[in-house]
């Protein structure tokens, strides 16, 4: 019974998880949007003390069930692991293996170490949540997109409008090579030895391991009962139970209850324990306890392209990303170095951004934390979508009103690539639809009343949103662009 309530509450936030990868229209955000927040690290990262302390007296009472239950990865993990046993005679493939501590404290120590260096990008590699929301991003969003679309198309057909069609966009070959890799590896290791990922590299499962060690209930072998038949053992996709010991490693027991449903004697119950783990070395112990003070230490020290053409005649060339000499990141970041601490590279504000502004960087210190750029779109005023779905803090939630007044950047005119000056033509794009009124068209010539008007930017009152850069005709390359601001502030 048990392990059937686990599985329900697992599919239950791993379908929801999932949706907040894959939704664009907002509506799952607007229900679900909480999944994400209760996630382990984004929580840390957001100082959250209210999640992070739930979900430590959760593990303190019950042992890792948010492993087995809230991680999506984790819950991944499961599904392919179950998979894997398909179709076999001999269902129960593991075997008891020792944990291999100098790996899992030293993944740990690597994460509490880069949490406190600032460096994001190495963190996000390591976060599971993270690693789960870049899978489904950038392999499984763009074929969800592809059936939405041809559902739009067949219902189009039959006149109805039920669906609409989406552009199907492909993220960097970086981002996505980044997160194959992450699946083929998980997934092979899932296939095979079932958690080893989460007991092995996950520092989320170790941190949670160590405090599971004091957990108030966990399986717990009656040693009247078993028969040491060592069924339990080769269920146990852990590796954690000992039969020959009669002893459970609960550090890395995710109370998945398998060895309970499986044992035929009754010999294992999830209550309160009252049986020994498996003893740990005095260096195993120390090394525990110096990753957690690490883990902490670093807590306290957080503060698709389709070709479009002009009257049907003339192909119009795709824009170009300009060369920026400082990224452009949403409002609500505050600043580079707040977004680049805090940011897990979960990719959730890419997903979620209605206007296609969002995109993970493909620079070696911010690896796919996220930056704006507006080939695809412009950040529009009214639009706080980013802000409200970050579950780490990275972007702190603001008001239409306070997005408003917030200076991400500021544009530049390149004069060399003008309409009016390369073609003798009227255009005015940028002025007119600047939504912040930052941008005036004045003669080129300013002895000649009627020559062409080019346009003048006033950076006090521009505030990066980079619609002139999006909406201006010149190809490939915008004659005005956005550079962006290391620290925003509000004008």
């Amino acid at each position: 019974m048990l392990r059937k309530i686990r599985i329900a509450l697992a599919l239950l936030f791993w379908i929801g998880i999932t949706l907040l990868f894959l939704d664009f229209t907002g509506t799952v955000h607007f229900w679900l949007g909480w999944m994400a927040k209760i996630q382990f690290l984004p929580a840390v990262m957001a100082l959250n003390f209210i999640v992070v302390i739930f979900l430590v007296a959760l593990t303190l009472i019950f042992g890792r069930v948010y492993c087995s239950v809230i991680c999506p990865l984790g819950v991944m993990q499961d599904a392919v692991a179950r998979l894997g046993r398909m179709g076999r005679r001999n269902k129960n493939k593991y075997g008891y293996s020792p944990a291999l501590s100098l790996l899992r404290y030293g993944f740990l120590a690597l994460l509490a170490v880069s949490v406190i260096l600032g460096l994001g990008s190495l963190a996000a590699l390591l976060a599971p949540y993270s690693t789960y929301g870049r899978i489904v991003s950038a392999l499984v969003a763009p074929v969800y997109l592809w059936g939405n679309n041809l559902l739009a198309a067949l219902a189009e057909r039959m006149d109805s409008y039920a669906f609409y069609e989406r552009e199907i966009w492909i993220v960097s070959l970086p981002v996505i090579l980044t997160a194959a890799g992450a699946f083929a590896l998980i997934a092979v290791l899932a296939w095979r030895n079932g958690r080893t990922w989460c007991n092995t590299v996950c520092p989320v499962g170790t941190l949670l391991g160590i405090l599971s060690r004091y957990s108030l209930l966990a399986p717990v072998i009656d040693t009247s009962k078993c028969n040491g038949c060592g069924l339990c053992s080769r269920r146990c996709k852990g590796a954690c139970i000992d039969s020959r010991n009669h002893a459970i490693d609960y550090s890395r027991c995710v109370a998945c209850m398998d060895c309970i449903d499986t044992c035929h004697q009754g010999a294992i119950s999830y209550t309160r324990r009252r049986t020994k783990t498996i003893p740990e070395t005095p260096e195993t112990s120390r090394r525990g306890f110096m990753a957690l003070v690490g883990a902490m230490a670093g807590t306290a020290a957080l503060r698709g392209e389709e070709k479009i053409v002009d009257g049907g005649l003339a192909v119009i060339l795709d824009k170009k990303t300009p060369v920026r000499k400082t990224r452009v990141v949403p409002p609500g970041a505050v600043s580079l170095r707040h977004l680049a601490s805090r940011c897990t590279a979960c990719q959730l504000c890419v997903s979620a951004c209605p206007n296609g502004v969002l995109r993970p960087s493909t620079d070696v210190m911010t690896f796919m934390q996220p930056e704006s750029s507006y080939e695809r779109g412009y950040c529009r005023p009214e639009c706080t979508k980013c802000s409200e779905v970050c579950p780490a803090g990275a972007i702190l939630k603001i008001s239409r009103e306070e997005k408003s007044s917030v200076q991400i950047g500021h544009a530049v005119w390149i004069r060399s690539n003008c309409v009016p000056l390369t073609d003798g033509v009227e255009c005015g794009n940028c002025a007119r639809h600047c939504p912040a009124g930052a941008i005036v068209m004045v003669p080129s010539d300013p002895s000649d009343e009627t020559s062409v008007k080019i346009p003048v930017v006033n950076d006090e009152r521009c505030i990066g949103c980079g619609a002139c850069e999006n909406l201006c005709p010149s190809r490939p390359f915008s004659a005005i662009y956005v550079e962006g601001h290391e620290n925003h502030r509000v004008i």
